[in-house]
């Protein structure tokens, strides 16, 4: 048994603290979701991406309702998932508001940026690049699932992702 596991019981709900414990375990790529609403470019940096289907490419970003970027992402109905490289920890980091950096200019004054086929911000160093239009959303409690299809891609040579497991980002390299 993993030490400091928390023991379950049969039959009783599953604790907040057991859950999170068991949810950091769980070793994830870091994405910068972006979007473009207006004239301003708005992301944040998420880890809840999956794909659904390759036929039609699609995949699914959670995104917390409480975030400040969720009402652009709803009403401009694009974004783009940036699978951050090792090398961009720290624009990973600014992302996710360490600092307390939340304005969205010296967001994206961190890394370089392109856009493909929405228009959404694309971080140039991203391992992989998803630009994608919003298809559907689906409220679940605190979060919305946007499914999302994918209508521009880029993929970098040289892949090195960076992760995030045991509430702190890590590259493979750190885990062999």
């Amino acid at each position: 048994m993993t030490k400091n596991a928390p023991t379950l019981v049969p039959n009783e709900p599953v604790s907040l603290s057991a859950y999170r414990a068991a949810m950091a375990q769980v070793a994830a790529p870091v994405h910068i979701i972006t979007t473009r609403c207006g004239e301003q470019n708005y992301g944040m940096t998420a880890t809840a991406v999956c794909s659904v289907t390759d036929t039609p490419p699609r995949l699914l970003v959670c995104i917390n309702r409480t975030a400040q970027s969720y009402e652009h992402f709803l009403t401009s109905k694009v974004l783009a998932v940036n699978t951050v490289h090792a090398v961009d920890q720290e624009v990973a980091a600014v992302f996710a508001g360490a600092g307390g950096i939340k304005d969205m200019d010296v967001r994206f004054s961190h890394g370089r940026w392109d856009v493909l086929e929405t228009g959404a911000p694309v971080l140039a160093s991203a391992i992989s690049v998803f630009d994608c239009r919003i298809t559907e959303v689906s409220r679940q409690e605190t979060h919305d699932i946007l499914l999302c299809d994918v209508v521009g891609l880029r993929v970098a040579e040289q892949p090195e992702p960076l992760l995030y497991f045991d509430r702190r980002f890590t590259t493979l390299a750190s885990q062999a």
